[in-house]
């Protein structure tokens, strides 16, 4: 497994606290890079400016990609631009969440 899904592993055990779905999932994290030397850059964002969790979550974000072995550094950059918005979330996350049939509804003519 690559350095950068050993990431994205850790990403997917950090929750939003009011929403039962993964960071990574409810596509909060915007763009991972990580150079040869195990630096990882990470640009995530919120599901609102104002969301209660905007003091910690960044933070507990760093903490879960310091932790994964042969990171050497992580810069973590929060960002609002472009806006999330649920379309940003997986095709997982919306069916979890009930957004989303898992089959299309035909109607029927009579």
């Amino acid at each position: 497994m690559s350095l950068r899904d050993q990431i994205i592993a850790a990403l997917k055990r950090i929750y939003d606290p009011e929403i039962p779905v993964n960071i990574w999932e409810l596509g909060l994290i915007y763009g991972i890079e990580v150079d040869e030397a195990g630096k990882a850059a990470i640009r995530m964002t919120l599901t609102a400016p104002n969301c209660p969790v905007a003091g910690s979550l960044p933070a507990e974000v760093e903490r879960a990609v310091r932790a994964v072995p042969g990171v050497t550094g992580v810069k973590l950059e929060l960002v609002f631009d472009p806006p999330w918005s649920k379309e940003r979330m997986s095709q997982a996350a919306k069916l979890a969440l009930g957004l989303e049939d898992v089959l299309p509804i035909t109607r029927l003519q009579r």
